[in-house]
């Protein structure tokens, strides 16, 4: 019914192949539309999830630089991990 299918990476660039098994798979599960990304995209993206980006500021408390998961804004206190535990 299903048969292997050459897409490309919207990522980055490369061919890869959209399997007959794989394309049963999506089926299965109500999935419409075709994978966009290579496999090895699809995992480092799923990796990046995770992770947060960090900023570097100074804890308005003790002074010791900390990192934090939003941008600091001027005029706003921002306190290290241990400061805010501490409040």
């Amino acid at each position: 019914m299903y048969q292997d299918e050459t897409l490309t990476c919207e990522e980055c660039g490369k061919e890869f192949v959209f399997t007959a098994g794989e394309q049963e798979f999506y089926a299965e599960r109500g999935l419409a539309n075709k994978p966009k990304r290579c496999p090895e995209c699809r995992k480092a993206r799923k990796q990046q999830r995770g992770k947060r980006k960090m900023y570097d500021a100074v804890c308005s408390k003790c002074g010791a630089p900390t990192q934090v998961p939003f941008k600091p804004i001027e005029g706003k206190e921002v306190y290290c991990r241990d400061c805010f535990k501490k409040d």
